[in-house]
């Protein structure tokens, strides 16, 4: 059996005030922390175990850690639930209540499915351990393994009941080969493989973490949804986690979008009506000048069939690498009349706003600039260029960034129209989180029916800086928990996202309201809504927004920070740019701009977002699209501003500010 660990965390009275310590976020006490694990509810208690390394603030001698919590707010720590044996680690898992008893380990034994992995023989395996005392205690399998192929890559199991056929179903990743199997056992002991699902969506990095769960559609039947999380390769480079939604048997998973993130074929990404501005399929630039550099010299590349660049139409693309990604160039059209509503395009390469990416210039202004996505996957980007029309214009694809991290751009298909291509919008791969932090993310189960939710959690951070973020003594931090659901789009069913309401119990006091007016009523309200906590929860609703208002919202300190929430309806995108949000040399690529779709409902739009010491969180339209982002800000009082960018200012019909207190105030 596996006792209190004297291997354990802070007493219960640990300070908790260290700078960027976040205090409405789940952090550990001290040490790394990284994927959520076993996520269980059982008699009254939200079980939240987690990847942890007892001996440092770096990645190492996995073990799932432990916290508990009543409303999901405030966490208890345990002791340390499940330490590394020998040459064993702990990788992540699931766990889940055997009611049923099916195990034979007790009543309502939680029991705990995770990977076993060991470094020296390169294998990854299946293992259970259980516990009849509420989680405090937990005994190994002496049968482990429970699964076993003899493959490196193997892991990551999530477990649950299958009502229908009785039994219990496995999702775990074939992480090398994009795959997710899908086991079928009576008693938790005994696998049997079911299926296979994959390559599909996006395919650039390593396959993990998976889940399968069914939730209804507002106002229609239920569907099922197949988490994966993959790393790098996210939409917003790195980590991140993607979804899938279809139908399960039993046994099998269909997804209603087979096609997505397959490599395009000329026409399949629904981008070939309307005239086309650039194909690049042959090998010179034809109808582009390389102005400057040498990037582009090379003419345009065309990618051998075992290359990782995916996702572009035809046989070639324009690509800065140009030997080098350190090589700089810009490759300019020749100049168009726009006439169409919308310009759509395929782009890929490094993120990195203002030095890379492809710009729309309309009398010497630039009024439509892209970047890329940390990504050799190029995605479906569309301007709404309707009130250019008429406008002479040219394009420019440039790379002026010298650094060798995703150096280079690449951009494809090149197409004016008068409709946005459809209906996969919104890229090859469906996205849970356009931020760049948002990895590992899985949900919780066995929470009762009288609830009803499905509720999922992240971990915040992303896997190209996690071990560099600068805090001390932990690393590593956990979403807000978020109630998921579906919705049916014009695009088809998407994923909704939003703070469990349990949120709502740190609020302080009464809220700060803006009952409603001008653009320039409310931005000069919130001029005089001075020393605002660092620990927000905010919500703006507006109407009017269109193409011809880009506007912005900025979170500022009093030392000229700011982290910036821009929106974009002309480009079809709401964004959040770090750039000067605090803290960022510990990695070149952290200071970045990442970009979510928009989806405007007759010109209204509804954003909220929550604002911890370290992070922002930005919930647009009920949660149909997220971006979840570290920050590191000076510590001090807060105050927000809103900008118009041109054109009339749409209105702002409400603001309404609350002020949270510490979830960590009653546990210390």
């Amino acid at each position: 059996m596996v006792a209190a660990s004297a291997i354990c965390v802070f007493a219960q009275d640990a300070a908790y005030q260290e700078r960027f310590r976040p205090q409405f976020h789940f952090t550990p006490e001290r040490n790394w922390m990284n994927d959520p694990n076993g996520m269980v509810f059982w008699d009254g208690e939200y079980h939240l175990f987690y990847q942890y390394n007892p001996f440092g603030d770096k990645w190492g001698h996995m073990s799932w850690a432990h916290a508990v919590s009543r409303d999901l707010v405030r966490w208890e720590h345990l002791p340390l639930a499940l330490p590394e044996d020998g040459d064993i680690m702990i990788f992540s898992g699931s766990a889940v209540v055997d009611t049923k008893n099916t195990s034979g380990f007790g009543n309502d034994a939680l029991v705990a499915i995770y990977t076993g992995h060991n470094e020296k023989a390169k294998e990854q395996d299946q293992r259970l351990a259980y516990s009849t005392d509420r989680g405090r205690t937990w005994t190994q399998f002496p049968g482990n393994p429970v699964l076993k192929i003899g493959a490196a890559d193997f892991r990551d199991p999530k477990v649950a009941w299958h009502e229908p056929t009785g039994k219990w179903i496995m999702v775990v990743a074939m992480a090398t080969e994009k795959k997710i199997r899908f086991y079928g056992s009576p008693n938790l002991k005994d696998w049997a493989m079911l299926s296979e699902f994959g390559p599909a969506g996006a395919t650039g990095g390593l396959w993990e973490c998976p889940d399968l769960f069914e939730l209804p559609v507002a106002g229609g039947e239920s569907k099922w949804v197949l988490i994966v999380n993959l790393n790098p390769g996210a939409i917003a480079g790195g980590s991140g986690c993607q979804y899938f939604v279809g139908e399960f048997d039993g046994k099998s998973f269909r997804s209603e979008y087979p096609a997505v993130g397959a490599p395009h074929s000329q026409g399949e990404s629904g981008m070939s009506h309307g005239v086309v501005l650039a194909e690049f399929e042959d090998f010179n630039y034809v109808g582009w000048t390389a102005t400057e550099g040498e990037a582009f010299k090379g003419g345009a590349v065309h990618p051998e069939p075992s290359s990782d660049v995916r996702g572009f139409e035809g046989q070639g693309l324009a690509d800065s690498f140009g030997g080098a990604d350190e090589h700089q160039g810009v490759l300019v059209s020749q100049e168009f009349q726009i006439e169409a509503d919308h310009i759509s395009f395929l782009i890929g390469g490094g993120n990195y706003p203002d030095l890379m990416g492809l710009n729309l210039v309309v009398d010497g202004k630039v009024v439509r600039t892209a970047t890329g996505n940390n990504s050799p996957v190029l995605v479906p980007m569309t301007w709404d260029v309707s009130e250019l029309r008429g406008k002479t214009a040219h394009l420019e694809v440039f790379d002026r960034f010298d650094g060798t991290d995703w150096g280079h751009i690449l951009v494809d298909h090149i197409v004016m129209g008068e409709e946005p291509p459809s209906p996969q919008s919104d890229g090859p791969a469906l996205w849970a989180d356009y931020g760049r932090d948002f990895y590992a993310a899985v949900t919780w189960s066995d929470i009762p029916r009288t609830d009803g939710r499905r509720i999922m959690l992240g971990w915040m951070s992303n896997w190209d800086y996690a071990d560099k973020v600068p805090t001390t003594p932990w690393r590593g931090v956990m979403t807000v928990p978020r109630t998921l659901g579906l919705v049916d789009t014009r695009d088809g069913i998407r994923l909704t996202q939003q703070p469990v309401v349990e949120l709502q119990g740190l609020w302080e006091g009464q809220p700060k309201s803006f009952p409603g007016g001008s653009f320039a009523d409310a931005a000069s309200w919130l001029a005089s809504q001075r020393d605002l906590s660092e620990l927000l929860d905010v919500e703006m609703q507006l109407s009017g927004v269109s193409g011809a208002n880009p506007f912005e919202v900025s979170i500022q300190t009093g030392n000229g920070e700011a982290t910036v929430i821009g929106v974009d309806a002309g480009a079809g995108k709401i964004f959040v740019d770090r750039a000067k949000s605090g803290a960022s040399g510990f990695h070149p690529s952290f200071a970045n701009r990442t970009e979510a779709p928009l989806h405007l409902n007759g010109g209204k739009l509804k954003i909220r977002w929550l604002l911890d010491t370290s992070s922002l969180e930005v919930f647009v339209q009920d949660g149909l699209s997220v971006l979840t982002n570290l920050i590191f800000p000076a510590p001090g009082p807060r105050s927000i501003a809103i900008a118009s960018n041109g054109g009339s200012a749409p209105r702002v019909d409400q603001i309404e500010i609350h002020q949270l207190s510490s979830s960590w105030a009653s546990t210390r």
